[in-house]
């Protein structure tokens, strides 16, 4: 087990370097947007209006046609050749086609029933931008979802670099074009810097996938074709669900309409904090693990079961200590990131708190990734709808009931606890199917890492004590503070971790090992 473990932590290494790099740069166009918007309600509308392009663009694409397609595209290559397999691709891309033109066309038509839904507490100006954003920003969709068949080819390919970096060309194109268009044309900068980085993140894919010998051209489906119909029959109930995970956003903007101005902003500005180390870790590794575990015969159910639960450790190995992290440092974190210009105290108070809330559903946002990677290799689009739709109903519940007493706060409580409640679902409902254990948090495996976390966080607090955040401290000053805590944090984690005997420590080490024979 110790050779594809290295693999798939080798595949996730080079999507980090990419993905590191495309995170940062989303993070720096979020610190620009908020100088130049601060948390209003006009930059409220534009967050609707993208929210809806973004929610479309899962039930076409990111989500859905990686559960379908790549499944069946990693089979029929292994199998039936590379041939067919393009064949396949080709066909999924005339589908992807029809299916986005079709989506846009009711999106441009049905936009303002889109936000009345979405935001029912917008009324007047404010409705009214968001329409006319929501229309423009429809294309939005087929744009990346064209990107998001080409990063499934090629991850099948082994190729995860130039999908993880294919972000960062759309973020550095929109930071461009924000500084200089915003001067000019407001809010209306941020849609067309949208669209324009879609698009050059759709033409590099497409451009690799066609190097590789994968010209993603469109050709007439063949509605006979058992394959193109097995991707079809599946695309549609993962859609289904990956749809109803999308409903978690739309249901925290739709009680955050009512709240006060401003509040729709700061949870995005938390969230968009909170996708740094998601992209960077967990999606790395999920991307990573579904063509190995696609490969994998359905009746091969303890080999599955056991990389399931190596790639779950792994994933919580990596991404527990960023829980603390953030936790214990996200009001600096925030002032560092975000305080300036418009982005005044009272939004630096409601970010760092959502941030710090959002941290503590991590685990259960990075846990529920991987177990529907499983899911969608097993071929479950039942079940995978069941936990979505489970995840959804827990977080319209706790948003309801926890915005009363805690307004915004509890808006990302909500859907903290609602991700750990749906990561439980999926893994319960995995095992079920499996009818094999996967044990992921034994005894020997609390101890360590809990014990390296223990002993990281009081650093933490006890440098936090001795030398403490100034606010009142250059940026480069403040920026240094923040740097120090997260660096040695990472460091003092690593080095318990390693010698405490956590057994991620070999992967790590068998997956730099096969890259310097390979390089």
């Amino acid at each position: 087990m110790a050779a594809p473990l290295s693999k798939m932590v080798r595949h996730a290494m080079r999507m980090m370097v990419g993905t590191f790099t495309s995170r940062i740069l989303g993070l720096l166009r979020e610190i620009i947007t908020a100088a130049l918007f601060g948390a209003t309600r006009q930059l409220d509308a534009f967050l609707v209006a993208y929210t809806l392009a973004n929610l479309s663009r899962q039930l076409l694409a990111e989500g859905a046609l990686s559960a379908a397609f790549v499944p069946v595209f990693s089979r029929v290559m292994a199998e039936e050749g590379k041939e067919k397999a393009a064949r396949l691709a080709r066909q999924m891309t005339t589908v992807l086609l029809l299916a986005g033109g079709g989506t846009i066309l009711l999106g441009l038509l049905g936009a303002p029933l889109l936000v009345g839904l979405m935001a029912p507490g917008f009324s007047g100006e404010q409705a009214g931008l968001a329409v006319v954003l929501t229309r423009f920003m429809f294309p939005f969709l087929l744009l990346v979802s064209l990107a998001a068949l080409a990063m499934g080819v090629l991850n099948t390919m082994d190729s995860y670099f130039i999908p993880a970096v294919a972000p960062a060309l759309s973020n550095l194109l929109y930071i461009a074009l924000l500084a200089i268009l915003a001067p000019r044309l407001g809010i209306w900068a941020l849609p067309v810097a949208v669209l324009v980085g879609g698009t050059a993140q759709m033409l590099l894919q497409w451009w690799r996938a066609s190097v590789l010998g994968m010209k993603l051209v469109p050709t007439r489906p063949d509605w006979g074709d058992p394959e193109l119909r097995k991707v079809i029959c599946l695309f549609f109930p993962y859609m289904a669900g990956l749809s109803l995970n999308q409903v978690n956003p739309v249901i925290s903007r739709m009680v955050g309409s009512f709240l006060e101005g401003g509040t729709i902003s700061v949870l995005s500005y938390a969230d968009r904090v909170i996708q740094l180390p998601l992209g960077l870790f967990v999606i790395a590794i999920s991307q990573a693990v579904l063509p190995m575990l696609s490969r994998l015969g359905t009746d091969e159910t303890v080999g599955f079961a056991l990389m399931v639960r190596d790639a779950l450790r792994f994933t919580l190995f990596v991404i527990l200590p960023v829980v603390v992290g953030m936790t214990l440092l996200a009001r600096p974190i925030v002032h560092v990131l975000f305080v300036r210009g418009a982005f005044n105290d009272w939004a630096w108070g409601a970010t760092s708190r959502a941030l710090a809330l959002y941290a503590l559903g991590l685990p259960g946002m990075a846990c529920s990734t991987v177990v529907m990677r499983g899911l969608y290799a097993r071929r479950l689009p039942r079940e995978a709808l069941k936990v979505t739709g489970g995840t959804v109903l827990l977080n319209l519940v706790f948003s309801v009931v926890l915005v009363r007493f805690f307004s915004y706060a509890g808006l990302a409580l909500a859907s903290s606890l609602a991700f750990t409640g749906g990561a439980l679902m999926g893994l319960w409902r995995l095992k079920r199917h499996l009818q094999q254990p996967i044990r992921v948090l034994e005894p020997a495996w609390l101890v360590s890492h809990g014990g390296a976390l223990a002993v990281m966080a009081g650093v933490i607090l006890g440098a936090s004590a001795f030398l403490p955040y100034n606010p009142a401290a250059g940026l480069w000053g403040k920026l240094a503070w923040v740097l120090a805590g997260v660096t040695t944090g990472a460091a003092v984690y690593g080095l318990v971790s390693w010698k405490m005997g956590c057994p991620e420590w070999k992967w790590v080490f068998g997956a730099l090992a096969k890259e310097d024979r390979a390089a």
